[in-house]
């Protein structure tokens, strides 16, 4: 985390400081194109942002068992002293993880819903015993408490022009486009941990199923039965995008352009999935280089024009009740 974007939320103890840096290094480390996309938002907002990302990815590294020595009953009890962790920080404002202190501050900072984390890890304890889904709808379910209630913590630091409630619907549809995103590009590394996101009836109408997905995976062959299963699933993704897309217009013109820029990013991987012939049982495809500069490029030009519009604000934006959060003065 660097000093000036601490500064300017007005994060001042130095333990606290601490926290949101190990957060904002896991975005840097994991999350690339998030992480690019964060890079333009106003640096007062940046804290927040990492600190939800760094919280999430921490929980999700648990259940996906980073150190293949863990057994399933192992990552079970890190979850629940995870879940520990998080209910005292939200409560106290006191928390043993790095990530939970700062994502604990962040929440009370700006008015997150407690809920909100409750139902991301109630699916995050769902990954460690369900490993596939028969139906769209079963994986909704899913991908509510793992990616929408993302989009919805998100609102409240990013902002509306709109009633909040208004942008929610946007906002959490843009969650599950970005999950449903990773779950094609990632689906050989998932079937490598024993799960399959894609729902079951949308892979069954393509004549595909969990052994002829291991097939693939196992002798590096394509099937057109599969390509074909992808390219519905990269389409309803894409339906999803569409739902959300105009959620972006609702959000503070300051921050458009971040959310703009990973939109456009994140739908970039479907392209680069489909320029690959959906290959992604054998190779991760990636947006390259270039064009992800290409984007970025674009969003700075917007926030240049935001600025132009709407000069001079600065420092933390105002709380739910229109009061600016007071910094934390103690180390937790």
């Amino acid at each position: 985390m660097t000093a000036r974007e601490l500064d300017a939320a007005g994060i001042t103890a130095p333990a606290l400081r601490a926290a949101y840096t190990v957060c904002r290094e896991l975005n840097a480390r994991h999350g690339r194109t998030y992480f690019l996309a964060t890079r333009l938002l106003p640096p007062e907002r940046r804290c927040a942002v990492h600190a939800l990302y760094g919280f999430a990815r921490w929980a999700d590294d648990i259940v996906d068992g980073l150190d293949r020595r863990e057994t399933p009953a192992e990552r079970d009890r890190l979850l629940g002293a995870l879940e520990r962790d998080l209910a005292g920080g939200l409560r106290r404002g006191d928390a043993a993880e790095p990530v939970v202190r700062a994502v604990a501050d962040t929440a009370e900072r700006y008015g997150i819903d407690p809920a909100l984390f409750t139902d991301f890890m109630a699916s995050m304890r769902a990954d460690l015993t369900v490993t596939d889904y028969p139906t769209y709808r079963d994986l909704y379910g899913y991908m509510h408490g793992s990616a929408a209630v993302i989009g919805l913590q998100m609102l409240p630091v990013l902002g509306t022009v709109t009633g909040r409630a208004e942008a929610e619907p946007h906002a959490a549809a843009l969650g599950v486009a970005f999950q449903l995103t990773n779950f094609l590009r990632d689906v050989g590394e998932d079937l490598d941990r024993g799960r399959v996101y894609l729902p079951a009836d949308l892979l069954a109408a393509h004549g595909v199923d969990r052994p002829l997905l291991e097939w693939s995976r196992r002798t590096g062959r394509d099937d057109a039965r599969i390509r074909a299963a992808l390219t519905a699933g990269a389409a309803l993704a894409r339906g999803v995008y569409r739902d959300a897309e105009p959620g972006i217009a609702m959000l503070e013109p300051r921050v458009r352009p971040c959310i703009r820029t990973a939109f456009l990013l994140y739908g970039g991987i479907l392209d680069a999935i489909a320029e690959d012939g959906y290959a992604v049982l054998h190779r991760r495809s990636v947006v390259p280089l270039r064009r992800r500069a290409a984007v970025a490029a674009s969003g700075l030009t917007r926030i240049l024009a935001a600025r132009v519009r709407a000069p001079g604000r600065s420092g933390p934006p105002p709380g739910p009740a229109g009061r600016r959060p007071a910094g934390r003065g103690r180390a937790r």
